[in-house]
């Protein structure tokens, strides 16, 4: 096998078998205990494509892994998150001990969760570290995942599949509330984070990019940055209350109204430095900013 390739499991079966472990309890959602893993040498990718969702909770790990095109950091343990089809790197140096809860997209059908799940930003995570858990937090997350095993074990009957719904949105309420709190107690990171944010939006709009590239967008300010949208407005609004768009718009607005007071170009020649194709378009954006067209901004100055 090509360990450069990524392997990619259908079905929670595959991925029973090649993890050495018995086929599953329920053909859609698993409950694994990571020392119960068998894995043969050989048998597995150092990258995988897994047809459904993955929730885990691992204990310290050596090193950090691929998650799409950057890294996902969880060397000091905790919970991570994978949607279907994102690739996914196992780290170097296996965990001691651990669960990992597997369900595919189709048992939440039917169900408020199948697209609630989607807004959770911590299944979209380019480039992340994982959720850290506090000692309360751990034993409140191994008590949802216990509650979930126990069903798994039990006979499955009419109310199984309510019973593990309701288990997926707690863990995953009590995870959003996990992962807030860790913008807050993890603020010298995030700062970080913003600092090297607002430098890139400056070097952005201080260079003569902006007729040649046009307005930056959430996207390519997180890449640059090698984190996700979702994970950058998250942390801009927690720190700021404001989103990556509205910085990039508070931005381009202040340069606005710098040339216009500023300087003797034209509305045309100003929405083309700013990036924007047509000048409507920047009178547009201009006016639901300040409430002013360009014109009546520049003439309150004369």
């Amino acid at each position: 096998m090509d360990k450069n390739i990524p392997q990619k499991f259908e079905s929670l079966s595959d991925l029973h078998k090649v993890l050495g472990l018995p086929k599953p309890l329920h053909p859609l959602v698993s409950f694994i205990n990571i020392k119960d893993i068998t894995v043969q040498p050989g048998e597995m990718s150092e990258t995988m494509i897994l047809n459904f969702y993955k929730v885990a909770y691992k204990t310290e790990m050596c090193n950090q892994a691929r998650y799409g095109q950057n890294y996902y950091d969880f060397r000091e343990g905790g919970l991570i998150f994978t949607a279907p089809n994102q690739v996914f790197e196992s780290p170097d140096g296996r965990a001691s001990s651990g669960y990992i809860l597997l369900f595919h997209p189709d048992f939440l059908l039917s169900y408020p969760i199948a697209k609630k799940i989607k807004e959770y930003g911590f299944f979209s995570y380019a480039a992340n570290e994982a959720l850290h858990l506090s000692e309360q937090e751990k034993e409140t997350i191994m008590a949802v995942f216990a509650i979930m095993e126990e069903e798994l074990k039990s006979r499955i009957d009419d109310f199984s599949q309510d019973v593990m719904i309701a288990q997926i949105e707690l863990l995953v309420s009590y995870s959003n509330r996990f992962y807030k709190r860790q913008f807050i107690t993890r603020k010298a990171a995030n700062h970080s984070i913003l600092e090297k944010f607002e430098e890139a939006l400056d070097q952005y709009f201080n260079t003569s990019s902006l007729p040649e590239y046009g307005i930056p967008t959430v996207h390519s300010l997180a890449e640059k940055l090698s984190i996700s949208p979702s994970y950058l407005s998250d942390l801009l609004r927690s720190l700021t209350g404001q989103g990556t768009q509205q910085h990039i718009h508070d931005k381009l607005n202040n340069l606005a109204k710098e040339k216009l007071s500023t300087t003797q170009l034209s509305i045309s020649e100003i929405a083309y430095e700013l990036g924007f194709e047509h000048p409507q378009s920047f009178s547009k954006f201009f006016k639901k900013m300040t409430k002013m067209s360009p014109v009546e901004f520049r003439e309150s100055f004369n």
